[in-house]
């Protein structure tokens, strides 16, 4: 038998989100762009033990339908792009579909949402990238997404992590680019 091997989807995962999440701030970063491309006009950002223990982006876009906020978790899967010809006229910051289940794949991720098109908003849990609960919640339109215990699963990535201080120092500075 040969030495090459197809990696199982979740170690596949987990080294794919090391190149989107290398820290609190790039989680930050991520959910950002997605609260902008969704047309947000008021994002709150918070973030607990410098983003180690919870990092929670509320915004007031265009949230999620349903079905978009459980497929929104899968890889690859994006709201902008249908063809290799829409890469031409791309105008949002994300369109590979990677930093949601790169996130979520480290992380115990809860995203509460709703569009204006639906009455009732939806919640969905995600741990470790394993989709845990999708349930109905009451919501204003917009969208909830708490990242909780990052790196929980992955103690390599947790021990270069800096203190505190200098991660919530990162998350500001990347705040206040944007």
């Amino acid at each position: 038998m040969g030495r090459i091997r197809v990696l199982p989807d979740a170690v596949a995962n987990q080294i794919a989100a090391g190149e989107v999440v290398e820290r609190p701030a790039s989680v930050v970063k991520e959910m950002l762009e997605n609260s902008l491309d969704a047309g947000a006009s008021a994002i709150r950002v918070e973030a607990e033990s410098g983003g180690r223990r919870m990092i929670r982006i509320t915004d007031d876009g265009h949230g999620m339908l349903r079905d978009d906020a459980m497929l929104a978790f899968e890889r690859h899967a994006t709201s902008k792009l249908s063809s290799l010809k829409d890469l031409q006229s791309i105008a949002t910051l994300g369109f590979r579909g990677e930093a949601l289940p790169s996130i979520a794949s480290v992380s115990r991720l809860t995203v509460e949402t709703r569009s204006p098109e639906e009455t009732t908003g939806t919640r969905v849990e995600i741990h470790g990238g394993k989709m845990i609960k999708c349930e109905e919640a009451a919501l204003a339109a917009g969208t909830i997404l708490t990242v909780r215990d990052l790196f929980f699963n992955v103690p390599p990535r947790k021990k270069f992590l800096r203190s505190d201080q200098t991660e919530l120092a990162h998350i500001a500075s990347l705040v206040t680019h944007y």
